[in-house]
């Protein structure tokens, strides 16, 4: 399965999508806009469905998280010459990225949220009561669960203002609200402590991560 945009559309609770996605895969690009495939973790799919097709993404929330710490490194030969001139001989450049969270809850939902595959909207979205991150975003376990289970590399969608990848002409600019970079990374680190336990809902974490371009 490949998802449509208008599940991703209903995934996104205000203008922009969430700043971050985690895939098991690099996605299609449909008009213009990077769609990952499979079925999102915890979404509303029949035991009938290929099992393979199961938690191929994730959406991060962006409750409570720092800002997305670019840090790019330029791998690169450097050697000086006879005449004392420095020669690069440039190999690649590769990203670190480095966020985190403060008293995210734990979960971001009461129950499984089971998102339409048609929507991508959950049952319990809009009840206060029952949501716990405000945009639906992965909570802390489900952030450390996905750690867990990916001792290797993964796709990670970024939404925010690169409009250069696009290119140069006025279209470019108009992709502001749209994933516009899919960078394959792994883990590198993370670190999670329980800040406060909740009496029956949930608990609040501080969860900090660092990701290293492969």
């Amino acid at each position: 399965m490949t998802n449509t945009s208008q599940y991703m559309l209903g995934r996104k609770k205000y203008q922009r999508p969430q700043a971050m996605l985690w895939a098991d895969n690099s996605g299609t690009l449909v008009n213009g806009l990077y769609i990952p495939n499979g079925f999102e973790v915890n979404a509303d799919v029949s035991a009938e469905s290929d099992e393979s097709l199961f938690d191929q993404f994730m959406i991060l929330s962006d409750d409570n998280r720092s800002p997305l710490d670019f840090s790019p490194q330029r791998i690169e030969n450097r050697k000086r010459m006879a005449n004392g001139r420095m020669r690069s001989y440039h190999i690649a450049d590769k990203l670190t990225l480095s966020t985190s969270w403060d008293m995210l809850p734990s979960r971001a939902y009461s129950l499984r949220p089971n998102y339409d595959l048609e929507t991508g909207v959950s049952d319990s979205r809009g009840n206060r009561s029952l949501e716990y991150t405000s945009d639906g975003g992965a909570g802390g376990v489900d952030i450390l669960n996905w750690y867990e289970n990916h001792k290797g590399s993964f796709w990670v969608y970024l939404a925010y203002d690169k409009y250069s990848v696009f290119g140069s002409d006025d279209a470019a600019y108009g992709n502001l609200p749209k994933y516009n970079q899919v960078i394959e990374m792994f883990i590198s680190d993370l670190s999670y402590n329980v800040v406060k336990r909740g009496g029956s809902t949930y608990d609040f974490w501080n969860i900090s991560v660092t990701l290293e371009e492969v």
